[in-house]
């Protein structure tokens, strides 16, 4: 991973004292709310529904066990002993006291982590995929690309006050499991006919009140244009992006508005100016970057798959977990293992701060001494040797993060909601719990397979509900909480919104209502068709009459 020289350190240590400075201020009574407002913006805090919320950096989803140390630290020393893994893969805090936030920020700097540019209108954080690096699906390693645009979009002077906030995505694999295609600018890479390697740029992809699906507006982008591409769009938003009116200010408002062609040719127009200019990348600033990335020292292994087979055998509680938790990796003899944060009873994304103290230790002992978190609110060990992973399975277990749920109904992504949130309508976690509450029989789960069950508690989406297989948006009905159901999402290559329902519910009748759901796609699905297949193949009215039959 990346490690900061004398240069970064220096500015990190120079943010923490002008935010030590600035907070002492506000609570000296020196500053009024509005003027601390983007202070406190610019370095991740947040005012939430009954305390201050600090959301800290994780680049691309990637901590050192050193890093989790310490934000285990933070959580036992400064919070209520646990921390809350986003769906932008950063983590957050939900109760620091204010006053202590630049000590936090003090604290973070001595291990390289910042809240720098995770909140506010600018370029927030670059994510991709968390089996980054690692996967067999691979065509590039996306994580020293995610670096160069990082290093290139802090504190870059043009774009520290857009329209609105700013979000980037880059997969590089087969599969998209980076949800590019609903992001602000959302990249994938690809080689052209000559073998050379490039980037299809889509933009105006987004959810919030206005889901959109980005359009590409570049099929072949050379590498050593990134920079000088993206800067040329950001100016156009920059330029154009409404300012007056902040629910339209997003650049998904401005493509849909030009239509992708148009944006397209005044991103052209604009990159004449920028193209082969200081921006450009050469060979030896991607190989600078690069070689923070390189392989750890893998062993020379051959693949278990024959010990392991003769394990699941003798375990199934084993097989399970392996079958939803472990994927397959680049190296023979080794996996990459999914730490599920969805046990039932647990805000999902939750980790306690044994928890994290624990996941370092594991961290070192079995994966080169590296952690990364999802975007689906889960943390991955991405180098565990084959060979120990039943041994690693019991640890696992113990600790509270071993359940064989990855992917499946009760995997739920989940914002914060009105437990927290002082933007949401309703609460989103007692939805989570109901329902994993409901379907807390593994066996049926298994049976189920794979599904994609997103919850928001308002509009902004922050639990992505939109792209959920079944999507739940909380909703306020006279001062009453009710939650409104979309069917047929997906965040996948073929990044779809999903459709709604019909009219909205009760908290309490959400596990019946997804119920029902389940049991039209198990008795209309075809053999081994999953759920998504069976949407998009019967259509969204069978669910429609099975759910509201009893209200007619």
């Amino acid at each position: 991973m990346y490690v900061y020289d004398k240069y970064d350190h220096q500015i990190v240590k120079e943010r923490v004292n002008q935010f030590r400075e600035q907070t002492r201020r506000y609570l000296a009574g020196e500053l009024t709310d509005p003027e601390f407002l983007p202070l406190r913006l610019q370095n991740g805090l947040y005012i939430q529904r009954y305390a201050p919320m600090l959301r800290i950096a994780v680049p691309y989803g990637l901590l050192s066990s050193t890093q989790v140390r310490k934000l285990a630290e933070i959580t036992r020393k400064y919070d209520k002993g646990y921390a809350h893994i986003s769906t932008r893969t950063n983590v957050q805090l939900n109760w620091p006291d204010l006053e202590d936030v630049p000590e936090i920020l003090a604290e973070l700097a001595t291990v390289q982590m910042h809240s720098i540019q995770t909140s506010g209108n600018c370029i927030r954080n670059t994510t991709t995929d968390q089996f980054a690096g690692v996967a067999k699906d691979e065509l590039i390693d996306p994580r020293p690309w995610c670096e160069i645009i990082r290093q290139w979009s802090t504190f870059h002077p043009e774009f520290v006050r857009l329209p609105r906030k700013f979000k980037i995505a880059i997969n590089g694999a087969v599969s998209d499991r980076a949800a590019i295609g609903v992001h602000d600018i959302g990249l994938e890479a690809v080689k052209n006919a000559e073998g050379e390697l490039g980037f299809r740029v889509a933009v105006g992809g987004g959810l919030g009140r206005t889901p959109i699906v980005g359009s590409f507006i570049n099929e072949f982008l050379p590498w050593k244009h990134l920079l000088t591409y993206l800067e040329a769009i950001l100016r156009v938003y920059n330029r154009y992006g409404r300012r007056d009116n902040k629910f339209k200010a997003r650049i998904k408002i401005l493509v849909k508005a030009l239509t992708p062609e148009v944006f397209a040719e005044r991103v052209d127009a604009e990159w004449e100016y920028l193209k082969d200019g200081p921006s450009t990348l050469t060979d030896e600033e991607v190989q600078r970057v690069a070689q923070y990335f390189v392989d750890p020292a893998y062993k020379a292994l051959e693949d278990q798959d024959e010990a392991l087979r003769q394990l699941d055998a003798e375990h199934p509680g084993f097989a399970r977990w392996r079958e939803r938790n472990v994927v397959a990796h680049k190296k023979p003899g080794y996996a990459a293992v999914t730490l599920s944060l969805k046990s039932t009873g647990i805000a999902p994304g939750d980790v306690t701060d044994k928890q994290l103290d624990m996941i370092a230790d594991l961290a070192d002992r079995y994966s080169f001494g590296e952690v990364r978190n999802s975007h689906e609110q889960n943390m991955i060990l991405a180098d565990v040797e084959q060979s120990r992973l039943f041994e690693l399975w019991h640890e696992l277990r113990e600790l509270g993060v071993a359940t064989p749920n990855i992917g499946l109904l009760t995997d739920i992504i989940c914002c914060p909601g009105g437990d927290f949130c002082s933007l949401a309508n309703a609460k989103s976690i007692p939805i989570a719990e109901a329902i994993q509450r409901r379907f807390d029989d593994l066996d049926y789960l298994f049976d189920i397979g794979d599904l994609d069950l997103n919850i928001s508690g308002c509009m902004n989406a922050c639990g992505h509900h939109h792209v959920g297989h079944i999507g739940i948006l909380g909703v306020d009905k006279k001062g009453a909480e009710f939650y409104q159901v979309s069917i047929g999402g997906s965040s996948g290559r073929d990044t779809t919104l999903g459709q709604i329902l019909g009219p909205s519910f009760a908290q309490d009748d959400m596990p019946d209502v997804i119920e029902k759901i389940i049991g039209v796609y198990v008795e209309q699905r075809n053999e081994d068709e999953q759920f998504l297949d069976t949407f998009r193949r019967i259509g969204i009215d069978p669910f429609k009459e099975r759910v509201y039959a009893a209200n007619h």
